[in-house]
């Protein structure tokens, strides 16, 4: 069970049943946060959510900035560690490794279409960075599981092509999150990955020469 990286005054439990009752708060925040997002979320809300009290919490969590970082370590590790096995159990191919990528994504998204987006605009510096740097992984890993394919690839710089791909795809997954609920498009997630994987592939494999840059 993976335990959220350290922050400055947050303890990590080091005994089975308070790792255990770690996992219960990060649960009882989570929802807390789907329910009723940043701006409402706090401490006593989740103490009631996790039938605790808010001192138990504040045993552990110096304030809701350090809970909320809390659980957006969590979930952003496990977005990274899907990913990451995702592109470790793909068919070889170009169209298998980009399948997988957006596939995770999309399956990493659908129960969190809220929480996602609500985290990567997060009030902290420490919060974006965070965000930010599980990006930067996951896209890290796709050019990494996809470089193989390069053959596949006819632009002159297949690796560019990958980044933005990469790009891409998490733009529009982390944008689809943050707006279905106002802006549907009337797919399920998974017609969505699939849609976005053709997208890819179209880009990846095209013969059209990039736009020079400058």
């Amino acid at each position: 069970m993976r335990q959220p990286s350290a922050e400055p005054g947050f303890r990590p439990p080091q005994q089975a049943r308070s790792r255990e009752s770690l996992q219960k708060v990060l649960a009882a925040a989570e929802h807390v946060l789907a329910e009723r997002g940043v701006e409402e979320f706090t401490v006593g809300a989740v103490a009631e959510r996790a039938g605790l009290s808010v001192g138990a919490i504040y045993r552990r969590f110096t304030g809701k900035d350090q809970l909320l970082y809390a659980v957006k370590d969590e979930l952003l590790g496990q977005l990274e560690a899907g990913v990451g096995e995702a592109l470790r159990s793909a068919e070889p191919g170009l169209r298998a490794v980009v399948g997988a990528f957006t596939t995770a994504l999309a399956r990493t998204f659908a129960t969190r279409d809220r929480i996602f987006p609500e985290l990567l605009d997060g009030q902290r510096a420490d919060g974006r960075d965070r965000g930010l740097r599980a990006l930067a992984a996951i896209q890290q890993a796709f050019v990494e599981a996809a470089h193989p394919c390069v053959q596949e690839v006819r632009r002159p710089d297949s690796t560019l092509a990958l980044r933005m791909a990469a790009r891409t795809i998490i733009g529009s997954c982390v944008h689809r999150a943050a707006s279905s609920r106002f802006w549907p498009d009337g797919l399920t997630w998974t017609a969505w990955a699939g849609e976005t994987t053709e997208l890819a592939l179209a880009y990846l494999t095209g013969r059209a020469e990039p736009p020079e840059a400058g």
